[in-house]
Formats: C-alpha cells, structure tokens, sequence
C-alpha cells in the first residue's frame, strides 16, 4: 500500500495584480512530495519557484487550487491558523542569513522558541542541541559578526530545525557561499534528510547543489516540465 504523500498540491494557481495588469507565476500545478523526500526545483528566474516555495511554506496563498501538508488543507486556513500551522511544522532556511546582528548564535536559535510555551531553560538547551547537531557547538555565544558566512548559514539551519518541523523549505541556500562552505550546508542537507528524515524542498540555480537532491523538478512560465530521481 502507498504512502499518502506529505505534500499534494493540486490545480494550483498564483496571479499577482501588478496595477490593472494581472500577472500569472503558476498554472495548474501539479505536484506530490513524499515525506522525507528531498526535492530540488530549478527553472529560469521568473519560473515560479520561489512563489511555490512560499505557497508551500505558507507565506503565501494560492489564487486557486489546494495544497495539503501531512492531510490539511492549509489553503483553507485563516490568518491566525497559517500562522501557528507555519511555525509547528516549517524551517525556513533563506540565501540572505537573516540573523539578528545583536543576538548570539543561541539567541537567533531561540526565537522560533519565543513563540511556543517552552520554560527558557528548555529553549536554551533545544538552541544547543540544534547549534551541536550543525556543528557549532563551539559557537554559541558568538554574533554573526564573528562568523564566516558558511556558518552564519549553519546558524540559520540550525534555527530552521530547532522545532523539529515537518518541512525544511530552502532558497538558494548556497547562492552567497563559496563552494567549499556551500558543500559543507549541502552536507548537512544531506545528513539532516538521511539519518533524520527530514523532508527537503530546496529551491537552486546551481546545478551542483540540485544534484545533491533525490528528485531535480524543473519549473518554467510557472508549468512544471519535468522531473528526474
């Protein structure tokens, strides 16, 4: 018997209203993610990728179609919903690092912790363990002024995952990194998707990172043209 996938998108559409003009990204998309899948999408700059990667995520809302994540519907969800729904179940990890330049490394963790009813004790050493498990465990005390970039983005996973999402949605994660740090984050990818399970979406423009992925799905004009395993 087959696995329900842990993401069904179906007929989903995306228009932004650009004055009196109405522009379309996505049409008609259709698109299964297995859990603990690791899926890369690649496509032109304009193809749509990005704005499927925030529908998934939550950031957005589709004009039409659905999106199920884990059997919700959370193109039905409202405002409030989406947003305690986001911060259960989704690890945002972005190109530009996002860090609070003022916090330590162990407080930029944190902050998705903020939001749920954890005792600081507990926040604390969830923000360590997830510091230990990308390798920096040596640096939880430093600011982001006093790390390279490859581990200021291991920072920024490290905070993706500390609430044990259902999700892990990347973009361009290696975009400003040389090729020695982006391997390094596309090596944690790798051992965060294989020995924890975790379920990958990554959105590249870099071939050698989409081949790290187990699925390469190729978006263009917001159509999804094919795929590979």
């Amino acid at each position: 018997m087959t696995a329900e996938p842990l993401v069904r998108i179906r007929a989903l559409s995306k228009e932004y209203r650009r004055g009196d003009e109405t522009v379309p990204v996505l049409a008609g998309l259709d698109l299964e993610i297995a859990r603990g899948d690791y899926v890369a999408l690649m496509g032109p700059s304009g193809s749509g990728k990005s704005t499927l990667l925030n529908l998934i995520g939550g950031l957005d809302r589709p004009t039409s179609g659905s999106i199920e994540v884990d059997g919700r519907r959370i193109d039905r969800l409202s405002s409030n919903e989406l947003a305690g729904w986001r911060a259960r179940s989704v690890g945002f990890v972005f190109q530009q690092y996002n860090l609070l330049p003022v916090l330590t490394a162990e407080q930029n963790v944190e902050l998705p912790l903020l939001l749920t009813d954890l005792a600081r004790a507990e926040r604390l050493r969830r923000a360590r363990a997830a510091l230990q498990l990308v390798g920096l465990g040596d640096r939880t005390r430093h600011r982001p002024r006093e790390l390279s970039g490859g581990q200021e983005q291991r920072v920024g996973i490290a905070r993706a995952i500390v609430t044990d999402p259902l999700l892990l949605l990347c973009d361009e994660p290696t975009g400003d990194l040389d090729r020695r740090s982006g391997d390094a984050v596309l090596d944690l990818f790798d051992a965060l998707n294989r020995e924890a399970g975790k379920t990958i979406v990554m959105v590249t423009h870099d071939p050698h990172a989409a081949e790290r992925a187990r699925r390469l799905v190729h978006l263009e004009k917001g159509v999804l043209i094919g795929e590979t395993a």
